[in-house]
């Protein structure tokens, strides 16, 4: 993996901007991402970064927190929740 220096940018894709245990993404479009990393190094979100992500959308997306637990634990296997409310991709 290649070490992000903060702030800075992909080309042609996203801005990005490194904080204390995580990175935050924004496209030219404004939809964001952002994710902590695990002690393992590993990408991990909670439901506050979903609900951004989902209202940074150019359609913005404002659900609550049941529905996205809900969609979240839908998309297990695919998804694992690592500690309460967090989630990673599996494997």
């Amino acid at each position: 993996m290649t070490r992000l220096d903060h702030p800075g940018s992909l080309p042609q894709t996203a801005s990005y901007t490194v904080h204390g245990a995580g990175c935050r993404f924004v496209s030219g479009s404004g939809t964001e991402a952002d994710v902590d990393f695990a002690a393992d190094g590993s990408e991990v979100f909670d439901l506050w970064r979903l609900r951004r992500y989902g209202l940074s959308l150019p359609e913005p997306l404002d659900v609550t927190d049941e529905d996205l637990r809900s969609a979240v634990r839908s998309l297990q296997p695919l998804l694992a929740e690592g500690w309460l409310g967090w989630f990673s991709l599996a494997g």
